[in-house]
């Protein structure tokens, strides 16, 4: 048997290999690629549905009383129609959060953050389409919006995706949960034959009974 395979024997044996490694983080991009791809599309459904069933300016449609409507609304600004006048600068940031989401998506390890990144993908694309392919140009685009809460703000559901994947975000931050998988400070997962940590890491110098080297 030549080196490489005896290395790779010992690797499939041992802690999982690069093989392994990268079979679950291909899993964990597929994750949230879908789900990226479920929002856009469920978002860009619901506004070319809003603005066939509704009219600007119109009566509002009542679904839990006043607490929750159907109101279109083309908003040029964020939420809460924040930076009206700031659409261009709006779209740019858009476009960097999108390429950041990108970029992290290389170290998922951890299902948690694969739901989220998704969900805060699609949303993001979501509006972003909206910027720009929308009136009254392009990256100037209004956002569609129909979705009242009680006449506080009016959102869509890529509003609602990218809030969620805030607030998953956050509890996976307060518990220490990285991006690769990992909590605050833990060391790399030992393998299954008893080995300890990864090369270099605690314990990986030891005997036949356990004990340290």
């Amino acid at each position: 048997m030549s080196t490489r395979a005896q290395n790779e024997n010992v690797t499939g044996e041992g802690r999982p290999g690069p093989a392994r490694a990268s079979g679950g983080n291909r899993a964990l991009l597929v994750l949230t690629g879908t789900l990226a791809v479920a929002v856009l599309v469920v978002d860009q459904l619901t506004k070319w549905w809003a603005e066939s069933a509704l009219s600007p300016g119109g009566e509002p449609v009542q679904l839990v009383g006043e607490l929750l409507q159907l109101r279109l609304v083309y908003n040029p600004g964020a939420a809460l129609s924040i930076a009206t006048g700031m659409t261009w600068v709006l779209t740019i940031i858009v476009v960097v959060v999108v390429i950041a989401i990108l970029r992290l998506m290389r170290r998922i390890g951890s299902r948690g953050w694969a739901v989220s990144l998704g969900l805060l993908l699609g949303g993001a694309v979501g509006n972003l389409v909206d910027r720009l392919a929308r009136d009254p140009g392009f990256a100037r685009g209004h956002v569609v919006d129909f979705i009242d809460y009680a006449g506080l703000f009016v959102g869509n559901v890529a509003d609602i995706a990218i809030v969620v994947a805030a607030v998953w975000i956050a509890v996976l931050s307060v518990r220490g949960i990285g991006v690769d998988g990992r909590r605050e400070g833990e060391q790399a997962p030992a393998s299954s034959d008893g080995g300890g940590a990864e090369p270099g890491g605690p314990g990986e110098a030891r005997h036949a009974d356990g004990s340290a080297a």
